[in-house]
């Protein structure tokens, strides 16, 4: 008879009603997802942690308290409330918390335990864009901060409300799909509308727009069940299908913002020669020139019946970066989900989702080792034809480069549950293990550095984890990922995070989590840019809010002191 294996006290309930869990939760609240077995016996193999570790549990169900008092002026309230109506208000302790957070990991691991940063005055649900204009306008006149929540998935604190002010909550009602251009292949939506919801109604256009054909976006990063399409532009996201249909700041071509200077509101052209284009001044703004209400975005047929799915196993790293770059730069189209793992991240794959016996030994027998093969999946959509003419040049570059084919299957498990992984991480962060990530553009001649470069920062820390895989492609580069984890507190896992990201800037990357500079990766925006760009952006930032009440702080690094500055 042996022992019962120990199995920590995951929380496997929804968040406890008014907790700080049911804050910092991701996805939905009914959404829990604990660890596998595999999962925590591999967690405890990288940090080198032992049971023991997993017996003191700090899992932020109780309820909030000591929440600080709103400074704000109770006459602003009531001309707010005056605008939108008192049930579009909301001043009290818990939904002042709630629209203050994102799901950056500190914030949510400092949250469950009952640590605040700072937190809004009010949360207000405009429910048009007129009552926007009127916020605006009044904030401007009074000198009142405004912060801009759409889906609230910002992993970079990128509304954290550094100057007590107001949180515009745009998810509420301003949500909708306002048209769907059929003939222009365009959609007009509001920036408050989610991820799900736009794609719900491109999909079903013809029921809902009578349309002829059905319609999709073709953005779907980790976080599209919890991001507001607005946010996507603001925040230059990529989404996982991005190497075929491109990113937000390609696929949006027109926007309104409601700024305390006036209200923008670009053409939707695809393009024209009318000087310097407003637009792509305003993409990736985060906030800090106004209030994003509406925009024009491009949409595709969408035809899931003849996506093709791929997988592929290579002997080492070098081979297949040199296999999918050849791909990228071969002038026959590109695959939609395109991702490539390196050798950890591959090992821990195989680790969690062991294979047969036998099947590791034919693979290895093949030449297929561990510690140094690496695993690449992916899918083509659009046209019938056309995805079987990608997937089949894909076969023939890759098998070139020495790839096994190892079916679809990886890459459909991979869709099945892309959006709900990272829940796992809420689990395992009771116990003081924080996982999170980092990321950087790269090009085809320097990604072997900047790659070699952070692993071996990475692994010289103990009671660590560093995995790397490269997505959203490209002819001239890509992005790598770096997924890392750590065991101990807030603090150590800020020293770690800071640490990998200076040395993937040092190595030639960029400063980025997710896409967003917010206020996690401003200490590196001005050394990346260079002061004259950071002072093109002071520039427009002066014009479009001269009272500096839009995400006012150190939002992109604007007014960060020199003294933090890396």
């Amino acid at each position: 008879m042996t022992d019962k294996k120990f199995t920590p006290d995951w929380t496997n309930t929804p968040p406890v009603p008014g907790s700080y869990r049911s804050i910092v939760k991701e996805g939905r609240q009914d959404q829990v997802k604990v660890p596998s077995w595999q999962y925590y016996e591999q967690i405890k193999r990288d940090l080198k942690l032992d049971d023991n570790y997993f017996t003191n549990k700090q899992d932020g169900n109780q309820l909030l308290n000591d929440i600080p008092k709103s400074n704000l002026d109770t006459k602003i309230i009531e001309e707010i409330i005056g605008i939108v109506g008192a049930e579009n208000v909301q001043c009290d302790d818990y939904n002042r918390v709630k629209y203050s957070y994102g799901k950056l990991a500190e914030e949510m691991v400092a949250l469950k335990r009952g640590i605040l940063h700072e937190i809004t005055g009010a949360a207000v649900h405009p429910r048009d864009k007129h009552d926007v204009q009127k916020i605006v306008k009044l904030c401007d006149e009074k000198k009142v901060p405004i912060y801009v929540y759409g889906g609230g998935s910002s992993c970079n604190m990128g509304f954290k409300p550094e100057k007590e002010g107001v949180t515009l909550v745009l998810n509420t009602h301003m949500n909708k799909v306002i048209e769907v251009n059929e003939l222009n292949h365009t959609c007009r939506v509001q920036a408050g509308c989610m991820g799900p919801q736009l794609e719900d109604a491109l999909n079903n256009a013809p029921e809902k727009f009578h349309t002829v054909h059905r319609f999709t976006n073709g953005h779907f990063p980790q976080s599209f069940e919890l991001s507001s399409v607005g946010g996507w532009v603001l925040t230059l996201g990529s989404g996982q299908a991005s190497t075929y249909y491109g990113e937000p700041y390609n696929l949006v071509l027109s926007m309104e913002m409601v700024t305390p200077a006036g209200i923008i509101s670009t053409h939707d052209y695809t393009s024209t020669a009318t000087g310097p284009r407003i637009l792509d001044m305003l993409k990736g703004s985060e906030g800090v020139f106004g209030v994003l209400t509406e925009l024009t975005i491009k949409v595709f047929r969408y035809m899931p019946e003849n996506r093709q799915y791929f997988g592929y196993m290579f002997k080492d790293w070098e081979s297949a970066v040199s296999a999918v770059r050849e791909v990228c730069q071969g002038q026959f189209g590109l695959p939609a989900v395109f991702r490539l793992s390196d050798a950890h991240e591959t090992d821990h794959g195989f680790q969690m989702y062991p294979q047969p016996p036998i099947v590791e030994k034919l693979i290895d027998m093949l030449g297929y080792k561990p510690k140094k093969r690496c695993v690449l999946m992916g899918t083509v959509e659009g046209e019938k034809d056309f995805t079987k003419m990608v997937k089949s040049k894909i076969s023939k570059i890759v098998g070139k480069h020495g790839a096994l084919s190892i079916g679809g299957s990886f890459a459909r498990n991979w869709e099945t549950d892309r959006y709900e992984t990272f829940l796992v991480g809420e689990a395992i962060s009771d116990y003081d293990v924080i996982m999170d990530t980092v990321e950087t553009p790269v090009k085809w001649d320097n990604i072997h550095h900047i790659h070699d470069a952070v692993l071996a920062y990475a692994h010289t820390v103990p009671g660590t984890l560093c995995i790397s895989h490269m997505s959203h492609f490209y002819p001239y580069g890509s992005n790598l990922y770096f997924i890392f984890g750590i065991k101990g507190s807030v603090e150590d896992y800020v020293k770690y995070r800071t640490a990998l990201v200076d040395a993937m800037v040092k190595a030639g990357g960029s400063p980025s989590h997710h896409h967003g500079v917010g206020r996690l990766m401003h200490q590196w925006i001005e050394g990346f840019l260079g002061k004259n760009e950071m002072d093109v952006l002071r520039t427009l930032k002066n014009h479009f809010d001269p009272n500096n009440i839009m995400n006012p702080g150190s939002q992109l690094g604007l007014n960060l002191p020199d003294e933090l500055k890396r």
